[in-house]
């Protein structure tokens, strides 16, 4: 089977009603070009408020919401599988960096609250949001077994294994990531690093991964776009530029167990020996 993958680039306003009327254009845009499944990027209704500390969250809603049904009717008008990114979710008294699942029928399907908040100069995410509380869950969706991961995620490999273990046939990862003025890259290049981790995802899990990333100054920070599909083998089936817009690539869904049979990286595995990784 062959899956048309969407990944949505987007540069956002201050005006979360914007955001939102940009977002469902490029939705429609993505189901007009025969999209089987789109992904929005990280926190695509407001400008990436955590560039700052102290500031005012500009949104936030529960998940599901208003906003969850609205994206739902599109869903079914377009026959479209749609990962809605992620947004502020206000639940209890906290707040999540929470995206959602919804099916080509409009179902919803549920949603991920982000495990990992990073804590770096201009990503202060942890100062505004609590870590993901619903556990790492795949989604069985109409078209595949659907898991959702969110940026800073991308760094930590036991996530995307963990979906692997539990079916998920591809794995999203909406995104905000980028160069921060005045500050070196030392290490080397972020962006080539960015991409290496995630098609080593790829790899390792024998599994699709699909990351989608905003474009354009905001602060500090020029978010560098790139967004990715990647195989089951790592090869970069799209590598977006640096613009807005709707990016669409295939994927073959059979390449996954192709490889998991004839590599073992699941089959494998020695549980009994990963002990020291718990701690």
């Amino acid at each position: 089977m062959r899956v048309k993958v969407a990944l949505i680039q987007m540069r956002m306003s201050e005006t979360v009603s914007r955001n939102i009327e940009k977002a469902v254009t490029l939705l429609n845009e993505a189901a007009r070009q025969g999209a089987d499944v789109a992904c929005l990027p990280e926190l695509f209704v407001t400008r990436y408020f955590p560039v700052n500390i102290g500031g005012e969250v500009p949104h936030s809603e529960e998940v599901p919401g208003r906003l969850t049904w609205e994206l739902s009717e599109l869903a079914r008008r377009g026959k479209l599988l749609v990962v809605a990114g992620s947004i502020p979710e206000r639940s209890g008294g906290a707040l999540y960096n929470t995206s959602f699942v919804i099916d080509s029928s409009g179902r919803y399907l549920g949603k991920y609250r982000k495990m990992h908040l990073p804590d770096d100069e201009c990503f202060w995410e942890a100062h505004y949001f609590t870590a993901g509380d619903l556990g790492y869950n795949v989604f069985e969706s109409s078209l595949c077994r659907v898991g959702v991961l969110i940026c800073y995620d991308q760094w930590f490999p036991e996530p995307a294994r963990i979906l692997a273990l539990k079916g998920a046939e591809i794995i999203f990862y909406p995104s905000a990531i980028g160069n921060v003025d005045r500050i070196s890259q030392e290490e080397g290049d972020w962006a080539d690093a960015w991409e290496t981790v995630q098609r080593g995802h790829a790899i390792a899990n024998a599994l699709p991964v699909a990351v989608t990333n905003r474009v354009g100054r905001e602060g500090r920070v020029e978010f560098w776009g790139r967004s990715l599909l990647i195989d089951a083998f790592g090869r970069v089936v799209v590598r977006a530029d640096t613009e807005e817009g709707v990016f669409i690539g295939e994927i073959d869904m059979k390449q996954g167990p192709r490889i998991r049979e004839g590599w073992g990286f699941l089959n494998r595995r020695r549980p009994d020996t990963y002990g020291a990784i718990l701690g």
